[in-house]
């Protein structure tokens, strides 16, 4: 018995009209769909997130042998797994959890509107339209996953003095006051917003070039395409990203403009060059299985809430 895949929101024929062959949702139901996706994601790749963080973060006082430590991406998962045990893996869950769905809820239903306001759901490729429409969900997003992704590193780093999610919430708070949660969200911009035009991008492209209308795109087409685009914008931006974490788990006196560029220029002259992609290794492995899950997730959502 062959079991039909239900149909892919982006498939129609070939007179159906921009909003009926992406759009068909209302933006609530988008944003549903966004929900599930970004939680999905990120709790199924916590653990190579922390791995990440740990590479990224300042050396822990007294530890010799950087080079090796931050480099191998084995090593780190062999000494948080001796520390800290497979609980260590998932400091800082709790946050992601929270903020997670929220934020992909306002980013994926605003990059669809973007996209259809900017043109991206025309036949044919439209990188340029699907960029633009991709920075301006990332502006909203970030917004409320900046504080969120704060409190999670903080949580995820070596030697974190922070019971739980609550307790670096509270001690980030008392010690250095709410602008804490909001340190890196320019850096946060100044990255994603390459990253996240890269992404869609790539990942609409891709998706177009090989589904070619032949069938109904398949979730098969979606994983691919999600994890090229994911990977790609994810080594691309790795610097920034070593920015960001650095300015999201450092004492504020160390970086004390907590701006991108004079940050990043500290990094090279005290660390040199190579500090800047650390953590590359795994951010790549985190964002292509990442991408991957989450638009595979959302656009079977769609399909679903289609029904």
């Amino acid at each position: 018995m062959v079991v039909e895949e239900p149909p892919s929101s982006a498939s129609t024929s070939a007179s159906a009209t921009p909003s009926e062959a992406y759009d068909g949702l209302s933006f609530v139901s988008h944003m549903i769909a966004g929900s599930v996706a970004g939680t999905v994601e990120h709790m199924a790749m916590h653990p190579v997130d922390t791995i990440k963080t740990r590479m990224q973060a300042l050396h822990p006082p007294g530890h010799s042998g950087s080079a090796i430590y931050r480099s191998s991406v084995r090593h780190m998962v062999r000494t948080v797994l001796q520390k800290d045990g497979i609980a260590g893996l998932y400091r800082g869950v709790g946050a992601v959890a929270a903020g997670a769905g929220p934020a992909h809820a306002l980013h994926f239903a605003m990059y669809e509107w973007a996209k259809e306001a900017l043109g991206g759901n025309r036949a044919g490729l439209a990188p340029l339209e699907t960029a633009a429409a991709g920075c301006v969900a990332t502006v909203v997003n970030d917004a409320l996953m900046t504080p969120v992704d704060s409190v999670k590193q903080r949580c995820q780093m070596e030697g974190s003095p922070y019971r739980g999610v609550m307790d670096a919430a509270r001690g980030m708070l008392r010690s250095e006051g709410p602008s804490a949660f909001f340190r890196s969200y320019r850096t946060t911009l100044v990255m994603n917003v390459p990253f996240t035009a890269m992404h869609f991008s790539v990942y609409e492209s891709a998706k177009k070039i090989m589904y070619q209308g032949e069938d109904d795109e398949t979730l098969h087409v979606q994983l691919v395409a999600g994890g090229l685009a994911g990977g790609a914008a994810a080594a691309v931006t790795t610097p920034l990203d070593v920015v960001k974490t650095r300015l999201q788990t450092c004492d504020p006196t160390k970086y004390g403009s907590a701006a991108v560029l004079p940050t990043l220029r500290q990094i090279v002259r005290e660390e040199g060059l190579q500090a800047l992609w650390h953590g590359l290794k795994p951010r790549v492995m985190f964002h292509m299985p990442a991408a991957a899950v989450c638009w595979g997730t959302y656009e079977s959502m769609k399909s679903l809430l289609h029904a």
